[in-house]
């Protein structure tokens, strides 16, 4: 009984990490949720008669939506809020994730645009996720603790890919393929209520004891959406502005570069390295796809490991430059190695390459944390947008560059060197281009009227 109370009041005086646990659990659901059609993909195009060319504008839909709908969800998340939009967010594309599961009763011209346009949507309301997660953090974590807490939320990916992949391929078989879609459009509502009841800005949450809030804002947390002094929310002319300034900025200009490539790699494994293990490496379905999750296992291991190896680092005085940097550095090193595979003969060897790789994306995965530690205090969501648009692009770019490099080269060898190269590219860009990581309103800038005006220190 002693050990519970003590439970129950170390979570009642950490209430943050309850915040954090779950963003966790929402991005799980989130990233099962862009894995639904993946899964489902071979029975509905069957079921409802679709060729490989539709199920392939079926599987952009998502894609396209969600990099074109970055910048407004970085206006709407300036303009109303992380919080409120997030939660709304989240109830959205869980309604129309389930929805596409009703397309098996409609007609067969039907049901492509149908699903089309769910998947679109679905898109759509995803696009505020990320750069929301990256400001709530900003607000209720201090700046010592953000690399962790983000590693956490962004490490959901490698997760959901090794729970979710066996357990959606269980429930299809179990029940059927519109199942997929209606279990997780029902858990993603279920934790967008969740959400609603339990996820507030600090300075408005009565769970909030007083000694943990003077700790965040003593440790650099944001505590809220805009600090009291920035006046009247910024105009859509203003968030504009906002934009043409950081993409402007050399600092920002590197980590958006930098996030393109890292993105590269994520989208590779997500996509095409399943079908290599099939079609170069002669692998059963069956097997590739368990050999399939263990990358994906190290990648979680390293997201997590990296956030943590960063913020002891900043606790034990090293710059943030330094401590942000280092982990990616040596995690995109880790991930070249994967061209290695090239001149394996064992398949342990293609795995333990893939593995190592993957474990180094993971690693240098801190974009999140370090949008977090620079975006300039008014323009942090269209900052986020910026960054994740970047992602967005990668995750268009990628499938359809490997698969015209396959298709011409017969084999996956050039396709290989192509993602160890965008690894290449993060270096090189928080080597050269990046520079010195601070944060816009801690020194005098020159900005567009309106747009990203300094705070005033309190």
């Amino acid at each position: 009984m002693k050990k519970i109370d003590s439970l129950r009041r170390f979570i009642r005086e950490h209430r943050r990490y309850e915040v954090i646990a779950l963003l966790f659990i929402m991005m799980i659901i989130n990233q099962g949720d862009r894995a639904t059609l993946s899964v489902a993909g071979a029975s509905l195009s069957k079921d409802v008669g679709l060729s490989q060319s539709e199920m392939g504008w079926l599987f952009s839909a998502f894609a396209w939506a969600y990099m074109l709908l970055q910048l407004p969800g970085g206006l709407a998340i300036d303009r109303f809020g992380s919080v409120k939009v997030l939660g709304i967010a989240i109830v959205i594309w869980s309604v129309f994730t389930a929805a596409i599961g009703t397309v098996v009763m409609m007609p067969v011209g039907l049901a492509f645009f149908a699903v089309f346009a769910l998947r679109f949507m679905v898109g759509v309301a995803e696009a505020p996720c990320f750069p929301a997660n990256s400001k709530i953090v900003s607000m209720w974590f201090p700046t010592a603790e953000r690399g962790t807490a983000t590693a956490i939320f962004n490490a959901s990916q490698y997760f959901a890919a090794v729970v979710f992949t066996p357990l959606l391929a269980w429930i299809s078989t179990r029940w059927g393929w519109p199942w997929i879609f209606y279990v997780m459009g029902a858990a993603g509502i279920g934790i967008g209520i969740v959400f609603f009841l339990r996820i507030k800005v600090p300075v408005n949450d009565p769970a909030l004891t007083s000694t943990e809030l003077e700790e965040m804002r003593a440790g650099g947390a944001n505590l809220q959406e805009q600090p009291p002094s920035a006046g009247k929310k910024q105009s859509l002319g203003e968030s504009w502005a906002t934009a043409r300034h950081l993409l402007s900025q050399r600092m920002f200009l590197g980590i958006y570069i930098a996030q393109f490539c890292i993105t590269t790699l994520t989208f590779f494994f997500l996509t095409w390295f399943p079908v290599y293990l099939v079609q170069q490496r002669h692998l059963s379905i069956l097997n590739a796809g368990l050999l399939a999750a263990v990358p994906a296992i190290f990648g979680f291991i390293g997201g997590i490991g990296g956030g943590m190896v960063s913020d002891w680092m900043l606790r034990k005085g090293v710059s943030l430059t330094k401590a942000r940097k280092l982990p990616i550095f040596i995690g995109m090193a880790m991930s070249m190695c994967m061209i290695l595979c090239n001149y394996a003969t064992s398949d342990v060897w293609v795995v333990v390459f893939m593995a190592l790789a993957f474990f180094g994306k993971g690693m240098g995965a801190l974009g999140w944390a370090i949008i977090s530690d620079v975006s300039p205090k008014r323009g942090a969501g269209m900052n986020g947008a910026i960054f994740n648009s970047f992602g967005s692009l990668a995750g268009i770019v990628t499938p359809v560059v490997i698969g015209y490099m396959v298709q011409s080269m017969g084999s996956f060898n050039g396709a290989l060197i192509y993602v160890a190269l965008n690894a290449a590219g993060a270096f090189v860009s928080y080597m050269f281009v990046v520079g010195e990581l601070r944060r816009p309103d801690e020194e005098p800038v020159k900005a567009p009227p309106g747009a990203l005006e300094p705070a005033p220190s309190h």
